[in-house]
């Protein structure tokens, strides 16, 4: 009998996972931060989607202005699988992208990189950075004759998170508009219901060449020649548009349910005219013709509102309504809006780009090291399967990951960084250098297996984990005169630093000895024995170097790290040493801590990203920090900026950043829930009485 209520109130406390006896009210949290936008804000784009595919609108709930949001928040209609390469034409090999460097590990090893130079190899390299691009599939608006965006008169615009669902008000000259936008949540589609007093409304389907641009909203408006649309099916209420660029095909099947029709205004410029003041419409993009019709706007509306009600109402929960502190507020609406953009934007069958589906940056190539950023918070929040739906794809990459290990003389599989859906790896002087990406794989195993222990989960991801450790166990190098191993020839997370020069990145080393840690414990799990060679490396790791001030350097070779701005711009690296890792014998607390304090007050914080911020919370909260830890979080700096939209602000070139909202995400779970090790409720939160933080469902982080 005692067993019995033992394991019925363990099963409560697991389920529940809650900080406080009071439920939380998951309707009121969710849309007391609906974004509302009640003036125009080309930075304000609102967004709707499922993870493989999002169309974002502008103030009229719809891709009426794409020009003049260009330059904010780019109205992009994007998906995993739409890719395009502009021809080959002088036929390049990837391999003309490799260049031999010499580490000292006594081989020559081969990186694709840029070369900064003239020739074909340079011709190769930029061809393969540019090929394959994400495309921006189409731009469905309302057709507004002789009316500019200045003339939106009275505009107000809620995203209802609760139901998926963009609903828009305003005047255009003698027309009052009323504008409902949603996604469907398994097919890459939207629904749109239109209501007007006055004119009849009108939509205009267009379509653009992609421009091969490393961030932009990936619209060539000015190369009709180079790309057709034709319809090649018609009805009353339907057409079906063929789109050809190149060697990409794809459609876009377009379906209405009120008195319209459509015609071809001009090449790739189509216009939907309703005989009505009523229009519903959906549009549905695919890579194939679709063989079925669409579902119609009332099932697309309805089964997104399942979906996102489902969503909120699962998974895990923060509220911060009973916080005393002026702070919290905004904290709130950034962990709202920032779990809904990324469940839109990079709960997808590959790894989202940083940009996710909004618009391309790195030509909408996603990049491995930011998978953490991205994707972690799925688990932590209790949503594993958002992560592993994305994990599939590394099955996928292996072969060429392998590759990669082979011809550069290492073990096992070497992670690409940067790449697309094929996981060609794209030249880099940079990223073919970074090795972070690496443990990543092992980490996100980890947090699926925490969540789902069972056989199932070890037979699926454990030879991928076991031929990731073996790649790092052979790419460190063993220091037979001092006995030890050490990590060189790489770039770290600190970007600043050099390949050529840098030796035992601290970050780099912590994440080693954490990994290689996990490695060995899945191979106990499976039934094997511990690999002797990776207990040495564990053993023998390189402790983080430090100078006689007690604090921790970028690198050993770095000896003037805090006296040269290289070393104290860009990402403060060495505190995710301690924060998304666990303490670990290589590094002294102490050190860590002074470390924490000296980049807090000295860092030059105008040079940093948006995951930084995260990164230093976490770091704080695992020291015992947790003011600095909610001051980071909530810093005020142009990088930690988060728009109406959620949007995590970088710059004129990044208006979108997710990782640092998926950062923000991993740190809020990690401050409330904890991580292993951790005593008492919301360690990472001030014992002051200002934050009586409630949560539900959150997992501890490791």
């Amino acid at each position: 009998m005692k067993s019995s209520i033992y394991l019925f109130v363990l099963f409560v406390f697991l389920s529940c996972g809650t900080s406080s006896n009071s439920k939380i009210d998951r309707n009121d949290l969710v849309t007391r931060n609906n974004p509302r936008l009640t003036e125009i804000d080309t930075l304000g784009s609102l967004s709707v989607g499922n993870g493989e595919f999002a169309y974002t609108v502008d103030i009229t709930g719809m891709q009426t202005f794409p020009i003049e949001y260009r330059k904010g928040m780019p109205l992009g209609t994007q998906s995993q699988w739409g890719w395009h390469s502009f021809p080959n034409v002088k036929g390049f090999k990837h391999d003309e992208t490799l260049r031999d460097y010499d580490f000292g590990r006594g081989k020559a090893e081969p990186y694709a990189v840029q070369f900064n130079e003239k020739g074909r190899q340079q011709e190769a390299a930029d061809y393969f950075r540019v090929n394959p691009h994400r495309l921006h599939l189409g731009s469905i608006g309302l057709e507004l004759d002789d009316i500019s965006l200045s003339d939106i008169k009275n505009p107000d615009q809620t995203l209802d998170l609760w139901s998926g669902k963009i609903s828009s008000k305003f005047n255009a000259k003698n027309t009052s508009y009323q504008v409902e936008t949603s996604a469907h949540p398994s097919q890459d589609m939207i629904a749109v219901r239109i209501k007007t007093e006055g004119e009849k409304p009108a939509v205009k389907i267009q379509f653009a060449y992609p421009t091969g641009g490393h961030s932009d909203d990936a619209s060539n408006w000015d190369a009709n020649d180079k790309h057709n649309s034709t319809i090649v099916k018609q009805t009353a209420s339907s057409a079906l548009i063929k789109r050809e660029l190149d060697e990409t095909i794809y459609y876009v099947n377009v379906e209405w349910e009120n008195e319209a029709r459509l015609t071809e205004k001009s090449k790739n410029y189509f216009v939907l005219q309703a005989e009505e003041n009523e229009l519903n419409f959906t549009g549905h993009f695919t890579a194939e013709q679709a063989e079925s019709q669409n579902p119609t706007t009332t099932v697309t509306f309805a089964e997104a509102e399942k979906y996102w009600n489902n969503f909120w109402t699962s998974g895990a929960a923060v509220d911060f309504s009973e916080c005393t502190d002026e702070r919290a507020g905004e904290l709130e609406r950034r962990v709202v809006l920032s779990q809904y953009l990324l469940a839109i934007q990079c709960s997808g069958t590959t790894p989202p780009q940083e940009t996710g589906l909004t618009y391309n940056s790195w030509y909408g190539k996603f990049h491995l090291e930011m998978i953490w950023w991205h994707q972690v918070q799925f688990a932590l929040w209790n949503r594993p399967e958002m992560l592993e739906k994305t994990l599939n794809w590394y099955f996928k990459a292996e072969p060429i990951a392998k590759e990669i290990a082979q011809r550069q003389g290492f073990d096992g599989i070497r992670w690409m960084k940067m790449t697309d859906p094929s996981a060609l790896e794209a030249p880099s002087k940079v990223g073919s250098f970074l090795i972070w990406q690496q443990p990543h794989f092992i980490y996100m195993a980890e947090l699926i297996y925490r969540s789902n222990p069972s056989p199932e989960v070890l037979d699926k991801y454990a030879h991928l984990v076991e031929e990731t450790a073996n790649f790092m166990y052979s790419f460190a190098t063993y220091d037979e005169l001092e006995g030890r191993f050490i990590l060189k020839g790489t770039i770290p997370a600190q970007e600043t630093l050099r390949a050529s020069e840098t030796i035992n990145p601290p970050f780099e080393l912590s994440y080693w000895h954490y990994a290689m840690s996990v490695a060995q414990e899945w191979r106990e799990r499976t039934g094997q024995k511990r690999n002797l060679n990776w207990d040495e490396l564990i053993d023998k790791l390189s402790p983080l170097a430090y100078n006689s001030d007690g604090l921790y350097l970028a690198s050993e070779d770095a000896v003037d790290t805090y006296k040269d701005i290289r070393f104290t711009s860009d990402h403060p690296a060495v505190l995710g040493a301690v924060g998304i890792l666990p303490l670990s014998k290589i590094i002294r607390e102490d050190y860590m801590r002074n470390t924490l304090n000296w980049i807090w007050d000295n860092w030059n914080w105008g040079k940093t990203w948006g995951w930084d911020y995260p990164m230093t919370a976490m770091s704080a909260a695992r020291l015992g920090e947790p003011e600095k830890a909610v001051g980071a979080l909530l810093m005020d700096k142009r990088t930690n900026t988060y728009l109406v939209n959620g949007h995590n602000y970088q710059d004129g070139r990044l208006r979108v950043y997710l990782p640092g909202n998926g950062g923000l995400l991993t740190a809020v779970a990690m401050m409330c829930a904890g991580w292993d090790g951790s005593e008492g409720k919301n360690p990472g939160f001030p014992k002051d009485g200002k934050w009586k933080v409630k949560w539900e469902g959150l997992q501890k982080m490791p």
